[in-house]
């Protein structure tokens, strides 16, 4: 599944090519050059819009494989454009992949081009919210006379009455039932609660995302110290039941959390499997129709929103009180709770059942030893077993989803993101920053490199009062690094700690070190301290090793002791302690019953001595 056959239309030859590393051929690679990569938050909320708009133009020639020249002019004139224009679009989005493509390259109003006043757009859009979409349920014209109302308070010339009809038509009817006071009647419309799924038709159709926290401790993988319980963040194929994607952390339930988990289930894991050091195979991978996740804060943010439309996934919210709509996902987190039960430093389900044992205690699990067991489960056991809703494995039921059978076609390959990069940064957490003399502050830790010199207390563009802020995206798991978007280049360049002699740490141990010094009484915070801090917690680590080397040594001589001083004749301690002399190992075992333990010379503990 991880293979297909690819003919070289050059010579004719035929050869196995790996599905991960297919790339859809573009018009750059034909000599022509793509629009330039710009980070999604760089884009205005009325670029996002006009963007947003030709997707919805294009949509109907997008879904339609057999598409003639006689329905794009149709949909040309239903969008008020000439038929050129819409191909150009549909160009640009086949080329690119992304909902950005469809964003005009020069910014704010061209010459000549018609479009309507962003106050305008404003005033309608706040009359309809306020009028239209209220349980007063007013007309149509009663939102065409107050935006009358609204320009002449404005000052501005007043749109035709057919703009502002041409604005209400474009809200779905759910969203108008719903806001109208009409929830049920929305309900019963568009939500069915009973039968299959709604919508899925075919692998990759809606993928349920959901976060719960393991019921097992883990440990520091330097410090052995107990961290807590992990959360787990996991998507499901709702059509085969497979598992895309995981991302296991010490954070509680976010944005990031959940983008990560997205990225992770999008793009090819044979390269994720190997750092896991997991044999087999996770063929199941690209980019999701429908992404269902609950109502939690963390799936309701901007920065997820953007980054899903850029790619042509729809995130949605599940209703409230509609538990069925994530009842697959909510059901292998049950799956996965089970199997980590098993684990050392479990915290089991109630209360009543640890007692008589301790979990901080009996926890050797790391974080990324966690991960690697949750993986090589669902890779090689999970996937592999014969799932009692579908009646085959969820692997055996992706396979058919894309490759088809006799009674039903396969959707064929998934669509990739064709760069990898640009996609997972899409899906980290960004924050704004200054760029100061030292470089770029986050969390108390400094990042610096040269291409940051021509940034150094530069001013906002709108305001030379204020210092301009850049977006800077940073990966919790390794925060060694940031990503700074240039705005000129329009490219991310990879920034690193500005003492590069510092190791590399994850957001978690940062945080473990700050909470330390916070509790020793430390108020001022900067890098220096917190990378000491953590220097300081390997080292009595490395020192506590030692020790328990050396106690164990210690325990095992008195043990043998023990022994001895039991036997009552020296024939019987000869034959208890010693093998006979032709034994080959007669000569190491007397060694080791002759000698003092305390008066060894150090080089018998070469493995345990102090750097």
């Amino acid at each position: 599944m991880d293979t297909v056959l690819g003919e070289n239309l050059n010579d004719k030859t035929v050869k196995k090519l790996r599905i991960d590393r297919l790339r859809r051929l573009t018009e750059a690679e034909s000599g022509e050059a793509l629009i330039e990569t710009v980070d999604i938050n760089e884009f205005s909320d009325d670029e996002w819009k006009v963007a947003q708009f030709r997707f919805e133009c294009i949509r109907p020639l997008l879904d339609d494989p057999f598409r003639t020249r006689k329905k794009a002019e149709s949909v040309a004139e239903e969008a008020g454009v000439h038929v050129a224009t819409l191909y150009s679009w549909l160009r640009a989005y086949q080329n690119d992949g992304h909902l950005s493509s469809l964003i005009p390259q020069a910014r704010g109003r061209k010459e000549g081009k018609t479009l309507i006043d962003p106050v305008l757009e404003e005033i309608i859009a706040s009359a309809i919210d306020e009028f239209y979409l209220s349980k007063q349920r007013y007309t149509p014209a009663d939102v065409i006379e107050e935006v009358k109302v609204m320009c002449r308070i404005a000052g501005v010339k007043p749109p035709h009455a057919n703009t502002v009809r041409a604005r209400i038509k474009k809200i779905s009817e759910k969203e108008v039932l719903k806001r109208r006071g009409r929830r049920d009647k929305a309900r019963d419309l568009f939500d069915p609660i009973k039968g299959p799924f709604p919508g899925d038709d075919f692998p990759l159709a809606v993928v349920q995302i959901d976060h719960t926290q393991a019921n097992v401790i883990v440990v520091d993988e330097k410090t052995r110290e107990e961290l807590g319980r992990p959360w787990l963040t996991l998507s499901i194929d709702v059509w085969s039941r497979a598992i895309l994607g995981v991302y296991v952390s010490m954070d509680a339930p976010s944005a990031t959390a959940a983008g990560i988990c997205i990225a992770r289930s999008t793009l090819p894991k044979t390269e994720y499997l190997a750092n896991l050091d997991v044999p087999g195979e996770w063929p199941m991978c690209g980019k999701m129709r429908a992404i269902h996740v609950d109502n939690a804060r963390e799936f309701r943010g901007e920065m997820l929103r953007k980054s899903c439309q850029q790619y042509d996934m729809d995130l949605t919210l599940r209703p409230v009180k509609t538990p069925h709509y994530g009842a697959h996902i909510e059901r292998y987190m049950g799956v996965a709770s089970r199997l980590l039960h098993k684990l050392p430093g479990t915290t089991f389900s109630k209360p009543e059942d640890r007692k008589g044992y301790n979990s901080g205690k009996e926890a050797v699990m790391t974080l990324h030893e966690v991960e690697q067991h949750l993986v090589d489960f669902i890779v090689n056991v999970y996937h592999q077993r014969i799932h009692s809703s579908i009646n085959v494995t969820p692997k055996r039921m992706w396979e058919l989803g894309v490759l088809g059978d006799d009674d039903r076609p396969g959707v064929g390959l998934p669509d990739i993101p064709a760069d990898p990069d640009r996609f997972v940064l899409d899906f980290l957490p960004y924050e704004t920053r200054s760029v100061q003399n030292y470089g770029i502050q986050i969390d108390c830790i400094n990042y610096y490199h040269e291409v940051l010199n021509r940034w150094i207390n530069s001013k906002d563009p709108n305001d030379d009062r204020r210092k301009r802020k850049f977006t800077v995206r940073r990966d919790p798991r390794d925060i060694s690094k940031i990503f700074f978007f240039d705005p000129d280049i329009k490219s991310y360049y990879v920034i690193p700690y500005r003492n590069t002699s510092f190791p590399p740490v994850s957001i978690w141990e940062l945080r473990e070190a700050r909470r330390k010094l916070i509790e020793d009484g430390v108020k001022h915070v900067d890098e220096d301290l917190i990378f000491n801090a953590l220097i300081r917690m390997k080292d009595r680590v490395d020192e506590a090793k030692k020790k328990t080397k050396l106690t164990k040594l210690k325990a095992h001589r008195n043990e043998r002791a023990k022994k001895l001083s039991k036997v009552t004749s020296p024939s019987e301690i000869i034959s208890v302690a010693l093998p006979k002399p032709n034994d080959e190992k007669f000569f190491v075992q007397d060694q080791e019953e002759s000698e003092d333990i305390f008066s060894m010379r150090e080089e018998f503990f070469s493995d345990i001595r102090r750097k």
